[in-house]
């Protein structure tokens, strides 16, 4: 198909993608299924965006990006919003600098409120790069690092605040306040994951939440696990990640046949106990 071509099957997926969106907003559409409507508006709009990259219409391709971003706002998918707004910004800064601005900022807003100010600080430069080269502004140049300086200010401040939280979530974990702890690890462990000093800590804290989550609920742990290895693929490559799959395949194999009641798990633990106290001993 020519570039013509993809062009046409682009304004016809947007033609769609807006028939849902307007049917999802109706009495009837929000009673059946509203939401899945605006899920498969997103989608299209999104492989719409990528048939007018290939046609390289670029202003379509970043409006049909931005689209996708405010649906997604609308679903409180925070960080596919973003996201959107990055590949919008891309498209616009090949046809329009100051649109591809107005994207990029609306993506730093959701990463800053998000916590995450390294990859807002990225952006920022990005910016900046736009207004060096394309607009030739000095001063919004000069602003926009500035910027840079105060997203690196809160990374400071917030390994800081890190540290107090995962006291609070370690003596949460130990008091049996699991959700707590949860969300703290996982609140800790997004903020670290874009930093490349700290990124590498991440898998640490992905993997007590994932813990917790065990102890409360077995599925919507390994929803969390699945949830942890997407967010942040080195999680997948980890040995934390890979102990979480093998104890649950190995217990839920041998409760299956055998019921894991209270005395083999005490059992159990004190022989964890006994060869860690055996590995010591060997030191």
């Amino acid at each position: 198909m020519d570039n013509s071509g993809k062009e046409k099957e682009a304004i016809q997926l947007m033609a769609e993608a807006d028939k849902k969106v307007k049917s999802s907003g109706s009495f009837l559409g929000g009673m059946f299924g509203g939401n899945h409507k605006v899920e498969e508006a997103c989608e299209m709009y999104a492989r719409a965006a990528n048939m007018f990259k290939m046609a390289k219409n670029w202003s379509a391709a970043g409006n049909a990006f931005c689209q996708a971003a405010r649906l997604h706002m609308q679903l409180q998918n925070k960080h596919d919003s973003a996201t959107s707004y990055i590949d919008a910004g891309n498209a616009f800064k090949k046809a329009d600098p100051q649109e591809a601005i107005k994207c990029l900022n609306a993506a730093i807003d959701i990463y800053t409120d998000m916590g995450r100010f390294t990859i807002a600080a990225k952006h920022h430069i990005t910016i900046a790069e736009v207004y060096e080269s394309e607009l030739v502004d000095i001063e919004k140049v000069q602003k926009c690092y500035l910027n840079v300086e105060c997203c690196e200010m809160a990374i400071i401040c917030m390994i800081s605040a890190n540290k107090c939280l995962l006291k609070v979530a370690s003596y949460s974990a130990q008091l049996e306040q699991y959700p707590k702890a949860i969300e703290i690890y996982e609140q800790v462990g997004t903020n670290t994951m874009d930093n490349p000093l700290l990124k590498y800590s991440a898998k640490e804290y992905f993997f007590k939440a994932s813990l917790c989550h065990f102890i409360m609920d077995e599925l919507n742990a390994k929803l969390a696990v699945g949830k942890y290895e997407e967010m942040f693929p080195a999680f997948s490559d980890s040995r934390e990640c890979k102990l979480l799959k093998v104890c649950h395949n190995t217990v839920k194999e041998f409760d299956s046949i055998s019921r894991l009641d209270q005395w083999l798990t005490t059992m159990l633990l004190r022989i964890k106990k006994t060869i860690q106290g055996d590995e010591g001993d060997l030191k």
